[in-house]
C-alpha cells in the first residue's frame, strides 16, 4: 500500500472570508433538487459543484498545523470521562511528512472553543438550508431558532512543536499515560517521547492562540530503536500499561517491555508470521499476553507471547494488502480488517475454528482503506477512511427497513433523492477531505471523530449518531 502524502505542500492560512471549492454556488440560475452525491459512481457535470448540508453536523470545523500528517492521535485528558456540552476542547499528538527531512515535527497541540449544536433527528419545522460552510477554522454552526447553539467564535488552536528525523509515519499516545507517545519514522527508527511539559504548558495556556507555532523544540527522546526498515504498525497495550508492539516493512514484530516508567528493554528477536509488510498491530482488548497483526500478504494473524514467536493462528482475510485492522473494545470477539483493494470485513473471532468467521463484508469503497476504528461507545458502530476521500460511519446492527424510512421521510417532508443501491448499514458519509489517511473516535466525547488527510485536519459530529450513555452518568 502507498501510504505516503502525494506532494505534500505546507498549508497556508486563508484570507477572511475565502470559500472552499466546495462550498454553494452564486449561480442566480433556477435550483434543481439536491441529491445525494457518490463518489466513483456519479460525475460532476460542467458548472455542478458539491455542497455541504450543515444540518448533517452538530459540529465541524477544519484546521491544519502546517505541514500534513499521516498520523495523528487523540490524548487522553482530564477534563471529564464523558463529555456532552459544547464548547470541547480536545488533545491532540501528530507527525509530519514535510518536503524535506529535517523539516519534520512532532505537534502536540490543543483545540480549543469547539462550537457545535444539538439537534433532534426529527426536526420540528423545516431547516433553511441556505447556510453555508465558511473556510479555516470555521463550522457549520449558523444560527437557526429551532436548534441549540452552544459555543461561539472560532476554534482556538495552540501547538508546540519537537523537532523529529524524518517523516513520521505512524504515532501513539499511551492510553494509561497519555503524555507518553511512540513514534515510527521512515528512518526505521521507533521513539518513545515524554510530552509531559508541552500537555502541561497547553493545559495552563487558556487564550493564546497559535497558527502554526514558529518555535521548534529541541528534545531527546526516552528510548531510540531501530528496526531493520521503516515500519507503520504501532500498538500499545490496553491492559499493561507500557507494553508496546512495533511491525516493519521487513515483516518483523517487536515487543517493548516497560523495565520503569522512562525506560524499556526491547526483545531484539522479532516475531515472525508474515511473509510481507506488517501494517498493523492490534492488541486484544481482554487478554494481556494475545495480539493481532495484519500484512500485504492478505494474512491476518493471532498470537500469544507467552507461546514463543510463532502466531498461535493465521487466516487469509482479504485478496489483496491488508492495510488496517480494529479490535472491538466493546465487543472483543470482533475484528475489523480493511484493504488495499476497498472491501473491508467483520469478523467474529469465536468462529475461527469453524472456518469461515467473517460476519460482514462490504465493497462500497472502490479505493484502498487507509483508516478503520470501531466506536469506543457503541459496539456495533465503526467508521472507515478510503483513498477516495470518503469518510463513513457504519451501524452493523441496522436493517432496511421501508416503513420506518416512510415514516421518516413523511414527518420531515423532505425529499431525500438518496441512492436505492446504498447498504442499510451506511450510517453517514463525510467528504470534502482530500487523501484521507487516519481517523479516530473521541473516548471521552461520543459522537466526535477527527481525520486527518493532505490538507489538514476534519472534527466532526455528525447529527445522526446517537450514544446511548450509561444510566449513572
Amino acid at each position: 500500500m502507498v501510504r505516503s502524502i502525494k506532494n505534500p505542500k505546507k498549508a497556508k492560512r486563508k484570507a477572511k472570508g475565502s470559500k472552499k471549492g466546495d462550498g454553494s454556488s452564486s449561480s442566480s440560475g433556477p435550483s434543481m433538487p439536491a441529491k445525494v452525491w457518490q463518489p466513483g459512481v456519479d460525475k460532476l457535470e460542467e458548472g455542478e459543484e458539491l455542497q455541504c448540508d450543515p444540518s448533517a453536523y452538530n459540529s465541524l470545523h477544519a484546521f491544519h498545523i502546517g505541514w500534513p500528517c499521516l498520523s495523528f492521535d487523540i490524548v487522553r485528558d482530564t477534563l471529564g470521562l464523558v463529555r456532552t456540552e459544547f464548547p470541547h476542547s480536545v488533545y491532540f499528538v501528530a507527525g509530519t511528512q514535510a518536503e524535506k527531512a529535517a523539516w519534520n515535527s512532532l505537534g502536540i497541540f490543543k483545540v480549543s472553543n469547539i462550537s457545535g449544536k444539538k439537534r433532534e433527528l426529527v426536526p420540528a419545522k423545516a431547516v433553511d438550508d441556505d447556510s453555508n460552510m465558511d473556510s479555516e477554522d470555521s463550522d457549520s454552526d449558523d444560527d437557526s431558532e429551532d436548534e441549540e447553539s452552544s459555543g461561539s467564535g472560532a476554534p482556538v488552536l495552540q501547538l508546540r512543536k519537537v523537532a523529529h528525523e524524518g517523516c513520521v509515519n505512524r504515532i501513539r499516545a499511551m492510553t494509561q499515560n497519555p503524555h507518553i507517545c511512540a513514534s515510527w519514522a521512515d528512518t526505521g527508527h521507533v521513539q518513545v517521547w515524554d510530552f509531559s511539559s508541552h500537555l502541561n504548558a497547553l493545559a495552563e495556556s487558556e487564550t493564546e492562540a497559535s497558527q502554526g507555532a514558529s518555535s521548534v523544540f529541541n528534545q531527546a527522546p526516552l528510548v531510540k530503536y531501530g528496526h531493520k526498515d521503516e515500519g507503520f504498525a504501532l500498538d500499545w497495550s490496553p491492559l499493561v500499561p507500557g507494553r508496546l508492539l512495533s511491525g516493519d516493512c521487513k515483516n518483523y514484530i517487536h515487543l517493548w517491555e516497560p523495565t520503569s516508567g522512562s525506560t524499556w528493554n526491547v526483545d531484539t528477536t522479532p516475531y515472525i508470521g508474515h511473509i510481507a509488510s506488517v501494517e498493523d498491530l492490534q492488541w486484544s482488548p481482554t487478554e494481556p499476553d494475545v495480539f493481532a497483526s495484519c500484512s500485504v500478504d492478505g494474512n491476518i494473524a493471532i498470537w500469544d507471547i507467552r507461546i514463543g514467536k510463532a502466531p498461535a493462528t493465521s487466516f487469509k482475510a482479504h485478496n489483496a494488502d491488508v492495510n488496517v485492522m480494529s479490535w472491538n473494545r466493546l465487543a472483543s470477539c470482533m475484528l475489523a480488517s480493511g484493504s488495499d483493494d476497498g472491501t473491508f470485513s467483520i469478523r467474529d473471532l469465536r468462529l475461527l475454528k469453524e472456518g469461515d468467521s467473517v460476519v460482514a463484508h462490504f465493497e462500497y469503497h472502490k479505493h484502498p482503506i487507509t483508516s478503520i476504528e470501531w466506536s469506543p461507545h457503541e459496539a456495533s458502530t465503526l467508521a472507515v477512511t478510503s483513498s477516495d476521500n470518503q469518510l463513513t460511519i457504519w451501524d452493523l446492527s441496522l436493517e432496511n427497513d421501508e416503513e420506518e424510512e416512510a415514516e421518516f421521510k413523511a414527518k420531515t417532508k423532505e425529499e431525500v433523492n438518496a441512492p436505492k443501491d446504498l447498504p442499510p448499514q451506511l450510517l453517514f458519509v463525510h467528504q470534502g477531505q482530500k487523501d484521507l489517511k487516519e481517523l479516530h473516535w473521541h473516548t471521552q466525547i461520543p459522537g466526535m471523530l477527527v481525520s486527518t488527510a493532505a490538507d489538514g485536519y476534519n472534527i466532526l459530529m455528525p447529527s445522526n449518531i446517537q450514544t446511548t450513555l450509561p444510566s449513572e452518568l
